[in-house]
């Protein structure tokens, strides 16, 4: 049950789900009664409000504070949370000299099966640098890994086309593998000499 005046939040409605006309009945948490409403729940929302607000470094310190005594109901979250704002702390540290490093970091990443940063990291060189055709056939060689065949022949054509030399790259790259078979991905390695 909210506090007069103020709205119920989810977390609070999804616990006062099924119940009729009773208030919740407090659980024991480390010795300490909480409700929907109680002081757990309470700096779990502000703990989640600085997560939306970006200040990631005092949402981790809230969520760490309240993660050894939280209820059951959101211990899991917290701990979600956590990595989170760990994960985003270390995002805003990466800093980049050169286009060139910041490919090798999305290289490290694409080789450690973080497909998702490593897309993020190549994007966010062709951003800045439209014409890397190095960045294009990262993201051919993370598009052949993940089976989106359609977008590594389009990023693979385009890093050919800025750099022909990419076309012998690929033919010796390994991570093409599951392109082999396709003629598609054959004609543009192979193309015909008219």
């Amino acid at each position: 049950m909210s506090a007069p005046g103020k709205p119920m939040t989810q977390e609070a409605r999804t616990a006062a789900t099924g119940r009729k006309k009773t208030p919740p009945t407090p659980a024991k948490t480390g010795g300490h009664a909480t409700t929907a409403t109680g002081p757990a729940f309470q700096q779990y929302q502000a703990a989640v409000q600085l997560l939306q607000q970006g200040k990631f470094e005092k949402a981790l310190g809230a969520f760490e504070k309240l993660l050894p005594a939280a209820p059951p109901e959101i211990k899991e979250r917290c701990q979600m949370y956590i990595n989170t704002c760990q994960r985003q702390m270390e995002y805003a540290r990466l800093t980049f000299l050169t286009p060139e490093e910041h490919y090798d970091y999305a290289v490290s990443q694409l080789n450690t099966g973080d497909y998702e940063d490593a897309r993020d990291q190549f994007n966010n060189i062709l951003a800045s640098y439209p014409l890397a055709d190095y960045a294009l056939y990262g993201l051919a060689l993370l598009d052949a890994i993940t089976g989106h065949t359609q977008d590594c022949l389009g990023n693979l054509a385009r890093a050919i086309e800025l750099n022909p030399k990419n076309r012998l790259q690929a033919r010796a790259d390994n991570d093409f593998q599951s392109m082999a078979d396709d003629p598609r991905f054959t004609e543009l390695l192979y193309p015909e000499i008219p």
